[in-house]
């Protein structure tokens, strides 16, 4: 009768039997070491070259961090009713393609940049980032693509291989240089809420950055 290879698993994780009997144990994936204590170090997706975001960011135990509250659109447009999440884009006819929820949040990230700068730090600092998306009236979803094109703007625009800028869409424009030039990349999430606390907002942010 011929025997088939057969799998067991052990304390020290899977084991394969084959034909002969002869254990072999699988590969494991050799964990990192901790940061040294003054290292930001990003842990980005293996193979990517341009990634949006970090898998996560280990900070080493000197790193000195400023956690900023959350951040939304200024008012932008005070022609535009209040309330309406008009309001807060600067632009009174939206460029092609271009939606509320992208254009308020490339207004959310002028806002955290200046806040940033308040305390000496950049964009190129931002090691994590929670953001809260509403939905834009009279549709079912938070509008994810717009919030994604206004992140690549000012975030993850340079190709980790070549140094070399990405180019990147404004709403259905053709790709060009983005607004703010930016290698980082920060751990990040992405949620969709009921509604946030000003009237009108789609959007808002709230970021870490690191002393470096």
């Amino acid at each position: 009768m011929r025997r088939l290879p057969l799998l067991a698993a052990g304390a020290a994780g899977v084991l394969l039997l084959g034909v002969a009997g002869t254990a072999s144990a699988a590969p494991e994936a050799k964990p990192a070491k901790p940061p040294h204590p003054l290292q930001v170090r990003p842990a980005l997706p293996a193979g990517a070259t341009n990634p949006s975001i970090a898998d996560g960011v280990a900070v080493g135990s000197l790193v000195g961090t400023y956690t900023a509250s959350g951040l939304g659109p200024a008012t932008a447009n005070a022609a535009a009713p209040a309330g309406s999440p008009e309001r807060f884009v600067k632009w009174t006819e939206l460029p092609p393609g271009v939606t509320l929820t992208e254009a308020q949040s490339l207004n959310v990230f002028e806002q955290i940049t200046a806040n940033l700068r308040a305390q000496g730090l950049t964009l190129r600092d931002v090691i994590s980032m929670r953001a809260y998306l509403s939905n834009p009236p009279g549709t079912d979803i938070a509008d994810f693509a717009g919030w994604n094109r206004a992140y690549r703007q000012y975030f993850a625009n340079t190709d980790l291989a070549t140094k070399k800028v990405v180019p990147v869409p404004l709403g259905t424009a053709p790709p060009a240089a983005p607004i703010f030039v930016n290698p980082a990349r920060p751990s990040r999430v992405t949620l969709e809420v009921a509604n946030l606390p000003v009237a009108g907002w789609l959007v808002e942010v709230e970021v870490v950055a690191a002393y470096r």
